[in-house]
Formats: structure tokens, C-alpha cells, sequence
């Protein structure tokens, strides 16, 4: 590890006049549970590191007239605990309490997660599935964008130098919407994810036909994606076994996962077409029971 300047801002605003004024060699660091390993292995080596962890801008989990607002800097323990994400968002609470160990959960954070941009992430795909929103600031504005525009490619945010991820919200019609999240590892914890994935669906008054679909699948692609064509496909069919095993299909034919050490590209195609039918049975019997 190389060494580096540390300084310590106490709102967003000093944050970021911090990234811009030693841009492109200052990095913000949140929980450090990413960050850290990869300064370790000497693949970043920034000149200066602020730590957002005094910005009580950054923190919170609270019901807002846009939806549910939940800070950058609320970790996932806190997300997998939250009365309102249980309530509102239950799938998201599942993501969150799927990360890691236990100290993992306890120190990292949902915005480093997302800014991180692993394939792997296990915060992005049920935010996905519920249309999530971030808000970005800078030296002279804030402003939001879907969550699908962060994701750029691994470890590489649409975030510049000078941009700090402030909060994800997710709007006010998503909340309380039918959604399932599950993740597959090489083990039931500690593990990162050799697929995993999220749906959310919207039935007729009948609960027979799908009106809405959306799936998001996570380590089968650079970043976590949505999974379009198969949103397509089942928008309007009947909830029939049918539909979901010609889903399955087409959720597979979406990806473009690699080998590596925790499995092969193959394999993870496979999981595909069991991961989306489980998200989407999930999804349909809490929509049913609601």
C-alpha cells in the first residue's frame, strides 16, 4: 500500500470540494470493506482519502414524498434491520442481509457497494427491479438518475472524480410491490455470489396475468442487468408454468457470464434458468398473498 493524505469532511458539500480540489487523485472511502483490498493489492493508489463516515448528510433510512430515501452511508446491517425497508421493500432487506460476514454487514456500506461495480453486487439487482434513483452531487449541484446509469463496467461507476453518491431512493409507486431477491454462492454465507438476481412483478385484479415484470441478474454480465427481453416476453401472458419455463429460457440467453475459479460460464446459464424461475415464483406468491 502506498501512502496517502487523510482528511475527515463533515458535510457533502466540503466532500466534495475535497474530490475536486485534488481530482483525479483523491478517492472517498465509506465502509474501506472494497476500498481497502484493493489498496492493499496496490491496484489504486490515491494521493488523498475522505472519509465520509463524519457526514451525517450521507445516513438515514426515512419514508420522503418522492419514496424511500436511504443514505449512502447506511450499512447493510442497518438496511437488512430497518423497519421501513422490512415494510416497504422486504427483497431489498434480503439483499442486504445476504452480504458477507457479519462485519462485512456491520461496516460496508450501500453506496460503496454500488460504487464499487462488481458484478457481483448484491445491493444492485432488487433496487434495480424496483426502479431505484440515485442522487449525485458535485461542487454545484445534486441531482438523480437511475440506478441502471451508474453501472458502467466493473469497478467503474458513471461516477467522476469530483462526484459523490449522496442517497438511493426508491420511488413512492414501488414500495410495497410484489418483489423477491436470491442469491446463489458457493456457500449459505460468506460467500460472493456465483449468480444471483431479483424480480418484481404486477398482476391483473385476478392475479392470473402478468401487467408488469422486471428482473435484474447480478454476476452473469459485467454488471448487474436487467433483464429486457424477458420482461417482454411475460408482460400480458398468463401465469402459467409454460410462460415461466420459456422465461427462464430467454432470462439465460441474456447473459454473458465468464469462468472463473467460483464457476464456469456454463454453469452460471444454468443457474440463470433456475434463479429466474424461483425470483419469479417468489414474486407472483407475494403479489397473491398482498
Amino acid at each position: 500500500m502506498k501512502p496517502f493524505d487523510y482528511v475527515t469532511p463533515e458535510s457533502i458539500e466540503e466532500a466534495v470540494a475535497l474530490l475536486a480540489e485534488h481530482s483525479p487523485g483523491a478517492k472517498p472511502i465509506a465502509g474501506g470493506t472494497d476500498l481497502l483490498v484493493r489498496l492493499k493489492r496496490n491496484e489504486l493508489a490515491p494521493k488523498v482519502l475522505v472519509d465520509l463516515a463524519g457526514i451525517q448528510a450521507l445516513r438515514g433510512i426515512e419514508l420522503t414524498g418522492q419514496g424511500l430515501r436511504i443514505g449512502s452511508m447506511v450499512t447493510h446491517a442497518q438496511i437488512a434491520s430497518s423497519p421501513l425497508v422490512l415494510e416497504h421493500v422486504p427483497a431489498v432487506a434480503a439483499a442486504s442481509a445476504s452480504v458477507g460476514a457479519v462485519q462485512t454487514r456491520n461496516l460496508g456500506t450501500l453506496g460503496g457497494n454500488l460504487v464499487s461495480c462488481v458484478p457481483s453486487l448484491d445491493g444492485a439487482p432488487a433496487l434495480l427491479v424496483l426502479d431505484a434513483l440515485v442522487t449525485v452531487a458535485d461542487t454545484e449541484r445534486q441531482w438523480q438518475m437511475p440506478l441502471e446509469e451508474l453501472l458502467l463496467e466493473p469497478h467503474c461507476s458513471a461516477l467522476t472524480p469530483d462526484e459523490l453518491l449522496a442517497e438511493i431512493v426508491i420511488p413512492a409507486e414501488n414500495l410495497g410491490k410484489a418483489s423477491s431477491f436470491i442469491k446463489f454462492g458457493r456457500r449459505k454465507a460468506l460467500s460472493l455470489a456465483v449468480v444471483n438476481g431479483a424480480a418484481s412483478v404486477e398482476l391483473d385484479a385476478a392475479g392470473e396475468r402478468f401487467v408488469r415484470v422486471a428482473i435484474a441478474l447480478g454476476a452473469v454480465a459485467p454488471t448487474t442487468i436487467r433483464a429486457r427481453e424477458t420482461e417482454a416476453f411475460l408482460t400480458g401472458k398468463r401465469v402459467l408454468e409454460g410462460a415461466l419455463d420459456e422465461a427462464s429460457r430467454i432470462a439465460a440467453t441474456e447473459t454473458s457470464p465468464i469462468d472463473d475459479f467460483r464457476a464456469s460460464a456454463g454453469y452460471r446459464r444454468d443457474l440463470v434458468t433456475v434463479l429466474a424461475r424461483r425470483i419469479l415464483q417468489n414474486a407472483i406468491m407475494c403479489a397473491r398473498s398482498s
